[in-house]
């Protein structure tokens, strides 16, 4: 695999943190550089660092990731996702107050995990297929892990542009679409 390959293979990996990243964009009232480049961070380095794992893990536990992987992902953004829909219901009067907490590390941290669990595969991959990667890992991880900042980035910004006009209706609506990426996950390992 070349260049382009590696490329390709990050945007496709970022496509869940882009759309998280939306939903982060949401709850902010103006967009915020260091917050949103911050955001971008969390998922950029993540999707680096899962497949670096899951190359160095390979192939030894790739049943057990295959297993469970989608399970986590489903848990981690459907809860996640409720409790941004409970506290925008339940806090409707304190809704600015929730614009002010986008960057949460833990939550941002659960967040990166969830995302970034098809990179470890992505990984385990990459350990099977030895000598047919043209690029070193490490090189590999870098391209991953900057195109998904790039892009986590730019749905911040497209996030916060939205979050701004909607105010508590985008919390919930970004809660929603963090269920429905955990409901992908899960259907996508099924079907």
């Amino acid at each position: 695999m070349g260049l382009i390959d590696i490329f390709f293979i990050g945007v496709g990996l970022s496509m869940d943190a882009f759309a998280v990243s939306i939903c982060k964009g949401l709850r902010m009232s103006t967009a915020e550089l260091k917050k949103g480049a911050l955001i971008a961070f969390f998922f950029g380095m993540f999707q680096a660092l899962m497949p670096l794992a899951g190359y160095l893990l390979s192939v030894k536990f790739l049943s057990y990731i295959n297993r469970y992987s989608h399970w986590i992902a489903f848990f981690l953004l459907a809860a996640i996702g409720g409790n941004m829909i409970l506290e925008s219901v339940k806090n409707k009067e304190k809704v600015d107050e929730c614009y002010t907490s986008v960057v949460n590390f833990k939550e941002l941290t659960l967040l990166a995990v969830a995302t970034s669990i098809d990179a470890l595969a992505v990984g385990v991959s990459f350990g099977t297929m030895g000598n047919k990667l043209q690029l070193p890992i490490l090189e590999d991880v870098l391209i991953i892990g900057i195109t998904t900042f790039v892009i986590s980035f730019m749905g911040v910004l497209i996030g916060s542009a939205f979050g701004t006009k909607w105010k508590s209706k985008a919390e919930i609506l970004g809660g929603v679409i963090l269920i429905f990426i955990g409901v992908k996950v899960l259907l996508e390992h099924y079907l």
